[in-house]
């Protein structure tokens, strides 16, 4: 298989989001290791740089933020539970242990009130805890508890994954489609009409 770096092709990401990511980050989060056609597959977290970019334009850091690789690890690393418990919740399966415990730790990253604070300014006043240090935790915990939130909520009757080999993202199912992108529904009907013509060949 061909790795192609995401920072080789900044500009653009190999495919658009897929349905529903865009309201659930984790969701984005799964798809961000992507396996392409043609035996090539993409990562949009491969270096800490973009990480970062992946962090910052879906508002789970501030812009000014430098992610060092032991954070961009860190963010890889939840891609794999988060996966797990998508195929699992669509296929019917048990939950996998280590992958629940592994969304659960997110889950305590950070703390989850907002906590109460005193300044000559302004007295006293309530604010989410977010020093700089902390910015890949929060980010780990917010995406934690979307997935949390989607794997248990109204949408998750709607997950599914798309049905164009070798695609391996996931998606909330529109209607019938289950392609994540036009290109894979373009794939796959293409396939379906190969096999429908070489199961029936034409004679002349």
């Amino acid at each position: 298989m061909r790795y192609v770096r995401e920072s080789d092709a900044a500009s653009e990401p190999p495919l658009p989001p897929a349905p529903g990511a865009e309201q659930h980050p984790a969701l984005d989060l799964a798809n961000a290791a992507i396996t392409l056609p043609g035996g090539q597959s993409a990562d949009l977290l491969d270096t800490p740089a973009a990480a970062q970019r992946w962090l910052v334009d879906r508002g789970l850091a501030p812009a000014g933020a430098e992610l060092r690789e032991t954070c961009a690890s860190r963010l890889r690393a939840l891609r794999d539970p988060v996966r797990a418990l998508l195929a699992a919740r669509i296929d019917g399966a048990p939950a996998p242990p280590a992958a629940l415990a592994a969304l659960n730790d997110a889950l305590t990253l950070a703390p989850a009130a907002s906590l109460l604070h005193w300044s000559p300014d302004r007295g006293l006043y309530r604010a989410a805890a977010h020093p700089t240090t902390q910015i890949v935790e929060h980010a780990l915990a917010a995406l934690a508890a979307d997935a949390a939130d989607l794997l248990t909520g109204p949408d998750a009757e709607r997950l599914t994954a798309c049905g164009s080999p070798p695609c391996n993202r996931y998606l909330l199912r529109h209607g019938r489609r289950h392609w994540c992108s036009t290109r894979c529904g373009d794939r796959a009907r293409a396939a379906r009409a190969y096999a429908r013509r070489t199961a029936h060949p034409t004679t002349d």
